[in-house]
């Protein structure tokens, strides 16, 4: 099966992975990271970004749980940058922090 022929929410998966703050750095001085909230899953935001479905990202931007990364958020992220996901949705890179778990 080509690549193309998968469904978007599946290339999407296969386009995101981990990073670095240092890799961010440039999209973050020209504006273009959205950071997703933990609550939600970072390839449905992806794929409602790439869908152009208003209505979900409408609503996500409203209630803060996907937003342009704040300046603070940046500074933690550059200290700590073990748990950053990411894909690319041109003109933005949406990153997510993923939890980290500790066994008890």
């Amino acid at each position: 099966m080509d690549e193309f022929e998968l469904p978007l929410s599946t290339r999407l998966n296969l386009e995101t992975g981990r990073i670095t703050w240092k890799e961010l750095g440039f999209f973050f001085a020209r504006g273009r990271i959205l950071q997703a909230t933990t609550e939600l899953d970072l390839i449905e935001v992806a794929t409602a970004l790439a869908n152009d479905d208003a209505s979900k990202v409408s609503s996500w931007l409203n209630t803060q749980q996907v937003r342009i990364l704040p300046d603070v958020i940046a500074k933690e992220w550059a200290a700590d940058d073990n748990n950053l996901w990411a894909v690319v949705v041109a003109p933005w890179v949406v990153v997510q922090k993923k939890p980290t778990h500790r066994l008890i």
